[in-house]
């Protein structure tokens, strides 16, 4: 398995890109404007259609809901990453090496890329009317993409610990500032059974995952609000918003397996030293 020294050095790159993740551009919130105003002129059964997403990652929290996946397709993708090992459970994906993580996750992430651009130009041909489909339908994609992540790292998503942590990249990806910083915090001792229950009170504010989400798309979407035009805009942000959303995912999860092999390491030094 890992060196010590190049899971150190692995950590050290992930704790770059997190400081890295904590700015936010200056027209990312303006970009943020457009869905405020966009509020005033919406029709009440778009409102309403937005609404359903509170209740739905409720769900998904709760049970997993219409958005659990399917773990054996991911694993059957691993298979072939694997060499020699038999995968039949997350448990086994989680005694692989790191770098084939990686490679599984690299592979599904450029599928749901793929299906995000088609859905985004699918969604994009009707305007503002089909822009109230592409959300909710957006943020089912993004939950299963983010489950798959974990079952390529070895964890568990019908776990509803797991499920909390998968909303908390969501929400991570979403965030501003000051937020990504909150999140990253509560995140640190995530395994610690402690923290895991600090972070689930946490969620009783979870609907702010859902508005932060929606005003994310910002400028983003802004220019799929326009029929036929919005084909081109919808695949384009909805690729790279998904491309965002599987690094996200990739680099916590990642950290999380990173500092489970230190913690491993350090208590095998350990043991001869009581001895």
């Amino acid at each position: 398995m890992e060196s010590k020294d190049w899971l150190l050095q692995e950590l050290q790159e992930i704790e770059k890109w997190e400081n890295d993740q904590k700015g936010l551009w200056f027209w990312e919130k303006i970009g943020r404007l457009p869905f405020k105003l966009l509020d005033k002129i919406t029709p009440e059964f778009i409102q309403k259609k937005i609404g359903l997403l509170l209740d739905e990652l409720g769900n998904f929290i709760q049970n997993g809901g219409k958005y659990l996946t399917q773990e054996k397709l991911v694993i059957q993708k691993a298979q072939k990453y694997a060499e020699d090992s038999s995968i039949d459970s997350p448990k086994q994906l989680a005694l692989l090496p790191i770098h084939t993580m990686d490679q599984i996750s690299e592979d599904l992430k450029k599928g749901r890329e793929t299906v995000a651009t088609l859905q985004g130009a699918t969604t994009g041909i009707g305007g503002i009317f089909t822009l109230a489909i592409d959300i909710p339908v957006l943020l089912g994609l993004s939950l299963k993409t983010l489950q798959e992540i974990a079952i390529a790292y070895g964890y568990d998503p019908t776990d509803r610990k797991e499920r909390v942590f998968i909303v908390k990249c969501l929400q991570f990806s979403s965030a501003d500032i000051v937020g990504k910083e909150a999140i990253l915090n509560e995140l640190a001792g995530f395994n610690e059974r402690k923290q895991s229950k600090e972070v689930m009170s946490q969620l009783q504010g979870w609907r702010e995952v859902v508005y932060t989400y929606r005003d994310n798309f910002g400028w983003k979407k802004l220019l799929q609000m326009v029929p036929l035009a919005g084909m081109v805009f919808g695949a384009f942000t909805n690729r790279s918003m998904i491309r965002d959303l599987s690094e996200t995912g990739m680099m916590l999860y990642r950290k999380r397996r990173i500092l489970e092999r230190l913690n491993e390491e350090n208590e095998l030094t350990e043991i001869p030293e009581k001895l």
